[in-house]
């Protein structure tokens, strides 16, 4: 089973426009609301993979029983530590082939909530063999949280950790590492604190040479449309994607972290695990709704995404 974390999930509301103008009134005559949140994506795309999957983390309020109502309707496992604080609203806004969006932070978490979920969490993870932890952690939540999480996970379990800024940062200092991390281009910059333009260059040599990344099995560096850097173990490869028509990239890098674990929880070789997951993220693109995929373009896309060792 692959269990999926959500700490701070959201009911995500798009809007198309043909135009955005500010200090107007914008009519959206199409606009999607669904249960958002990067874990909840990931498991959306794992669902359709059909392999067996639960979600879990904080849900409240209306929103929160609009998430979990949602999901049944989709026969999406889940069990959420429930709280009185109201799940957080989160838009996007498309317009002129550009994307405005505008996240709410997320409710005050009190630490008897996180203790409770806490509990929760360590009974649901002896049943995973892989956990998938993303995104951000709302008000009241320390930045070590994800920290804690992963020394609740067993040795031979795969923790994936999907995050960036300081939660990131405390997850790849901490002595127990998860097996894989999923930051964009700029978030890999900014954590390792090298410019984009130097990282271009030596890309492989700057991870695979970091002391806090080495103990850290696969590490996949999306890249939008360029693809992505694949470090696995000592090896570091190159994935070339082949160029689509892009409807919606909200959720590409969720539905990528749903290919790595579906991947891994098949026992699939490296070079099978990059080329679903940049698959899986390629699809989600050339959706209008976020999180999820049309799996009778998988083997075109599969064929076409292209792995070159370095």
């Amino acid at each position: 089973m692959i269990l999926t974390v959500t700490m701070n999930p959201s009911v995500d509301i798009s809007y198309r426009l043909n135009q955005l103008m500010l200090n107007n009134v914008n009519r959206a005559e199409e606009y999607e609301k669904t249960p958002g949140g990067k874990g909840l994506n990931v498991t959306r795309i794992i669902k359709q993979m059909q392999k067996p999957v639960l979600a879990t983390g904080l849900v409240g309020g209306a929103n929160g029983t609009f998430i979990t109502e949602e999901l049944l309707k989709d026969r999406i496992k889940h069990d959420f530590t429930f709280t009185k604080k109201n799940t957080r609203n989160c838009i996007a806004i498309l317009h002129d082939g550009n994307q405005t969006e505008v996240l709410e932070r997320g409710p005050f978490i009190e630490k008897s909530v996180q203790n409770d979920f806490l509990d929760k969490f360590s009974e649901l993870v002896k049943y995973a063999e892989v956990v998938v932890i993303s995104g951000s952690v709302p008000n009241g939540v320390e930045t070590n949280f994800y920290r804690t999480l992963l020394e609740e996970a067993e040795e031979n379990q795969k923790v994936i950790v999907d995050a960036s800024g300081e939660l990131l940062q405390s997850v790849i200092r901490s002595e127990k590492k998860p097996f894989a991390i999923k930051p964009n281009e700029s978030e890999i910059c900014e954590l390792l604190h090298v410019e984009v333009e130097e990282f271009e260059i030596n890309a492989k040599d700057i991870v695979l040479n970091n002391v806090l990344l080495k103990e850290i099995p696969l590490i996949l560096i999306s890249r939008g449309s360029k693809g992505a850097y694949v470090k696995y173990y000592d090896d570091f490869y190159e994935v070339n994607i082949p160029t689509v028509s892009v409807v919606n990239p909200v959720g590409s890098g969720d539905a990528t972290v749903a290919g790595i674990s579906v991947s891994l929880l098949e026992n699939k070789s490296i070079e099978e695990v990059m080329k679903c997951s940049m698959s899986l993220g390629i699809l989600n693109a050339m959706e209008k709704k976020t999180g999820y995929v049309n799996l009778k373009e998988y083997e075109n896309i599969y064929s076409s995404v292209k792995v070159v060792k370095l």
